[in-house]
């Protein structure tokens, strides 16, 4: 028989305080940036960030771009809103799941720590 260490209430192995736990939060801390999971609405009169919104697997950061989806173009509109949002180069932000959905999960290159920390200041004055 193993033995199994019990957890105190509340903690998360493996886990960084700051770091959001897996579908609690839009984001996940990975060690080469930040996987983003995004809602995004195509040809929007306001285009920008308007804060987290649930959806059926967890939260996601909602976002507008002007932009059709066709050709990538609604795509690329997303990634260059969150280069602005997150001030990094948009060739660091990759769509890597949903090209052809709405509900998309984003890789944005770079410190994980700094981009969730800029990315959680975004989200509070959103609010």
């Amino acid at each position: 028989m193993t033995h199994t260490p019990r957890q105190a209430p509340g903690k998360i192995p493996g886990r960084n305080p700051g770091q959001p736990a897996g579908r609690d939060s839009a984001w996940r801390l990975l060690p080469d940036g930040l996987e983003l999971r995004v809602k995004a609405q195509p040809r929007a009169r306001r285009p920008g960030l308007h804060g987290l919104v649930e959806s059926a697997d967890g939260p996601r950061l909602k976002l507008a771009v002007n932009e059709a989806p066709e050709d990538g173009r609604a795509n690329k509109a997303i990634c260059a809103l969150l280069a602005e949002a997150l001030h990094v180069p948009p060739s660091r932000i990759a769509v890597v799941h949903g090209a052809a959905a709405r509900e998309k999960t984003c890789h944005i290159a770079g410190d994980p720590a700094a981009l969730a920390a800029l990315l959680s200041e975004r989200l509070e004055t959103l609010a």
